[in-house]
């Protein structure tokens, strides 16, 4: 391969077994069955439809998003016979992190600080609560 020139695409083909897949963000619907399964830790689809708000969906609708989120790599299941118990693929945590990098680098050019001015400027967050954020990233921070 090093003597040929080879497409971005062939790369990422090639290096797919070293490579994690590209983020995807999940739809309001899939993200509402991650926060219910994230809460139980393992649960059959009845399970969840019973922790969704009301209106509750239909068992084959979440039946359905939970297949997606399973495809998606989201979710993961063990069997007990004919009936699957679903649980979490991906920590919450990771998704949160993943999400919010996505979040800034698409409303606010990459830049925490301007998402953290842009909240401040809108009043939606207080001096304190950013002095509270700036004491845990000094705490955060290695000293040399």
């Amino acid at each position: 391969m090093d003597n040929y020139k080879v497409s971005s695409f062939t790369k990422k083909l090639v290096d797919s077994k070293n490579m994690k897949p590209p983020f995807k963000p999940l739809t309001k619907a899939e993200e509402e069955i991650m926060q219910v399964l994230w809460k139980l830790n393992k649960a059959f689809v009845k399970d969840i439809v019973d922790e969704l708000p009301e209106p509750k969906p239909h068992y084959n609708t979440v039946s359905t998003i939970i297949k997606i989120l399973t495809d998606k790599g989201f979710v993961d299941f063990e069997s007990f016979g004919k009936s699957n118990r679903y649980f979490p693929a991906v920590k919450k945590e990771e998704y949160t992190k993943k999400s919010m990098k996505q979040f800034v680098k698409k409303y606010f050019e990459g830049s925490y600080a301007g998402m953290f001015s842009f909240f401040a400027k809108e009043k939606d967050i207080s001096i304190d609560e950013l002095e509270s954020i700036l004491k845990e990233l000094k705490k955060e921070t290695p000293k040399n």
